[in-house]
């Protein structure tokens, strides 16, 4: 029963985002920069099932998944920087202004698409590799790990800030018309990269559910739950952290393939600290240690901020402390966790209108009976 309800909340959603709102916009009832912001959303929540498998099921808080987010952004970004230059031009414009005169070599491998594909996915797994490697063989872990993990955002947001490192500085890459030969700005293109992202989306979703009712599933939970008892068998910790990290970065990276096209631009100020702690905050909202959770808190609290930003600007962090607060003191399950204590009422509720309906009938029964 319990799988069965689990089913019609999956059939609900593809519903709603692959059949009702294409159809809307196909009728003119929904805009297509709508469907691309939605389209976004969907980016978000795939960063943020990353962030559930090492947060949520695993108990490792890192606060760097905003970084891997913009490595997959800034691959794409850069292959589609060197497409879409202007006849006659070599170099792209920021590189022109900076007076460079050849192209960077590690451009070059940038330049093919299903290189910048494979480096986009490739960069941020060998870089999650080396850096849980000597972090997770450390045992470094707790709050320590995710200050580690705050001190190297902050840190790349630094280092790609610079005009020295030839990724745009402050601007990032940005002004793309084209990718692999379509035009981004037209209607069918934005569509289309709309259901690519839905289609990712429940894709990863998919892989993330079968890992995590997986043995290696079931081994992150207990390091979740005892670290300490994990390693007294025999288990490989550090291995079980280094996988599941180099799985998070990917997935966060492929968010940030998707997300470029539809946004337009990427910047440092995507990878800085507060990018971070908002994908956490994300996940705590929609509840950590369920994927749904994940998904539901990156939609609503994205959905949440382009509303807040459009009629008070200024109080958006406000609103977001607030609900983050409350979620602390009240909700440690998040929206998932509430709706199934309201679930769990409901049926309380009716089964106990039963049972007194059934002891009524009982009741009236014996007094007929005695009479």
């Amino acid at each position: 029963m319990k799988t069965l309800i689990q089913k019609k909340y999956h059939l609900v959603f593809i519903g709603l985002f692959l059949i009702l709102m294409p159809l809307g916009n196909l009728l003119g009832f929904v805009e297509t920069n709508t469907m691309t912001l939605w389209g976004r959303y969907f980016c978000f929540a795939i960063a943020a099932i990353g962030i559930d498998l090492i947060w949520g099921y695993t108990g490792v808080l890192s606060m760097t998944q905003a970084f891997f987010f913009c490595l997959g952004a800034y691959g794409i970004g850069m292959y589609m920087t060197l497409s879409n230059l202007p006849e006659g031009h070599q170099l792209p414009a920021f590189m022109e202004w900076n007076q460079v005169t050849e192209l960077p070599a590690f451009w070059a491998p940038f330049s093919s698409f299903p290189l910048a594909f494979i480096l986009s996915l490739l960069v941020p797994a060998l870089f999650s590799l080396i850096f849980g490697f000597f972090v997770f063989r450390s045992r470094i872990q707790g709050v320590y790990f995710a200050i580690i993990t705050q001190a190297l955002a902050l840190a790349m947001f630094l280092l790609f800030s610079r005009n020295e490192t030839m990724l745009g500085g402050t601007n990032g890459l940005t002004d793309f018309k084209y990718l692999l030969g379509f035009d981004l700005r037209e209607t069918s293109t934005k569509l289309g990269l709309y259901f690519l992202s839905f289609i990712v989306l429940c894709l990863i979703y998919i892989y993330s559910s079968f890992l995590t009712k997986s043995k290696f599933g079931k081994g992150l939970v207990a390091i979740r739950d005892s670290e300490s008892r994990m390693r007294f068998t025999g288990y490989g910790v550090s291995a079980y952290k280094i996988t599941i990290f180099m799985i998070g970065s990917v997935i966060a990276a492929i968010g940030g393939m998707l997300y470029l096209p539809q946004t337009g631009i990427i910047t440092p100020g995507r990878m800085d600290v507060q990018a971070s702690i908002e994908m956490i905050v994300w996940v705590a909202l929609g509840g950590r240690g369920n994927l749904k959770g994940a998904v539901l808190g990156a939609i609503v609290v994205n959905l949440l901020y382009s509303i807040f930003t459009s009629i008070l600007p200024g109080g958006w962090l406000y609103v977001l402390g607030g609900l983050f607060v409350i979620t602390v003191l009240y909700l440690d399950k998040g929206m998932i966790g509430l709706f199934q204590q309201i679930q769990a009422y409901i049926k309380t509720f009716f089964a106990s209108n039963k049972n007194n309906k059934e002891a009524e009938e009982v009741e009236n029964k014996v007094i007929n009976v005695s009479a």
